[in-house]
């Protein structure tokens, strides 16, 4: 059944790639959507926003197509790009990890910062990317995110900030910890500015991001089915010695148990960030 559907895409694609060879074409084109395990043509994918337009689930987005989809063309003006991994508690091979996936990925670090215009509103955005280690929390990403946040303070703008994580960068023991309390303080200056900060939760936020600045938002958006939560399942029933519901940790359960205030779908991302900064002028 997945070669008759691969040989149907095939043929409506015939005129676009009868100069590829039959081998190539089926490297790196193309996705299977783990929730309803359809395969799907990557290009088409991409010109959906990477929503799966059988089942409509929200497949996970570098920093790079985040920003492309959010900030007004031509506007994103970066911060913070300076501020990059060390390696506080010389922990064997991480610099070296961290280098080579740099160049596999062309990421600098977890999170990209800077100042850009959405829908003409100008505005501190802040994307983390899950492709460089998992979105983890080191000194640097906490570092970057005090920056964008001291930068809308600065510049009295709105704070946007695009959440997905795995939780503490643990090759930064505890400098990586302390990253919750530091841009939690920062939160605090800009709630204290009178300062607008929405926060996104995407598929997964979990560990110290959700536990700090992900849940400080004064409004709070997450993407359809996104896994949220600070630790997992098992660890949470072997603490409180209880059995948890299903789901308790999708971002449906959480919007129905008032931790987030609306699930937004992707195609209506933007057009929600740009109304709700509209109002809050």
């Amino acid at each position: 059944m997945v070669i008759d559907k691969v040989r149907k895409i095939n043929e409506k694609e015939e005129t676009r790639t009868k100069n590829v060879k039959a081998a190539d074409m089926m490297i790196g084109k193309w996705v299977k959507c783990d929730q309803c395990k359809e395969i799907i043509y990557k290009e088409d994918l991409h010109k959906n926003l990477s929503v799966c337009p059988n089942c409509g689930k929200h497949f996970r987005l570098s920093a790079r197509r985040r920003i492309k989809q959010i900030a007004d063309e031509g506007t994103f003006e970066e911060i913070g790009k300076e501020i990059l991994t060390q390696d506080p508690l010389n922990f064997e091979g991480y610099l070296k990890k961290v280098q080579s996936l740099k160049e596999k990925t062309k990421i600098e670090e977890a999170v990209k910062c800077g100042i850009c215009e959405i829908e003409g509103n100008r505005t501190v955005l802040a994307v983390m990317d899950g492709n460089f280690l998992m979105g983890s929390m080191g000194e640097a990403v906490g570092e970057r995110i005090t920056v964008a946040i001291e930068k809308a303070i600065e510049e009295k703008l709105p704070l946007v900030i695009f959440c997905v994580s795995g939780g503490a960068r643990m090759q930064e023991g505890i400098v990586s910890l302390m990253q919750m309390a530091k841009t939690s303080a920062a939160v605090k200056k800009l709630n204290e500015a009178g300062l607008l900060y929405i926060t996104i939760l995407t598929d997964p936020t979990t560990g110290g991001v959700t536990a700090s600045f992900a849940s400080l938002g004064d409004i709070i958006l997450a993407e359809p089915k996104a896994l949220i939560g600070f630790a997992g399942p098992r660890v949470i029933e072997q603490t409180i010695r209880q059995k948890l519901p299903e789901g308790f940790q999708s971002s449906e359960f959480l919007l129905e148990h008032g931790f987030i205030d609306k699930i937004v779908e992707r195609k209506d991302m933007k057009s929600t960030i740009a109304k709700l900064i509209e109002l809050h002028k």
